[in-house]
This record gives structure tokens, sequence and C-alpha cells, in this order.
């Protein structure tokens, strides 16, 4: 599970994180070096962290 968030948004993410997968999650800021613009998944502002289970192949 991975979830792009924005800095109100992060611990509602990491909640959901640990509530569904069981796991600490890894939380990570998002670099927005290739000019794409990421949501958060609970708002339409820019996403600023990455918040995902220890398992996930997003790294």
């Amino acid at each position: 599970m991975t979830l792009y968030v924005c800095k109100e948004h992060v611990d509602k993410a990491l909640d959901v994180v640990v509530d569904e997968e069981e796991t600490f999650p890894e939380l990570s800021q998002v670099y927005n070096s290739t000019g794409l613009s990421t949501t958060c998944e609970y708002c339409s502002e820019q996403a600023l962290y990455m918040v995902a289970n220890g398992g996930s192949s997003t790294k």
C-alpha cells in the first residue's frame, strides 16, 4: 500500500497504513524533479509525502 499525501493528511495516512497493513509505515518526502504533480489521496493539494508499508514495492 502506498499513499501520497499533503502535510495536513500525513497523520491520517500513517493511521490507515497501520490499521490496514498491521505494519510500521515508511514515510518519505516526494521530490517533484520530473515536473509531474501528484495530488494528495484525501484532497486536491500537492502531495509532499509518500506513506508506504514496509513490504511495498515502491522502493
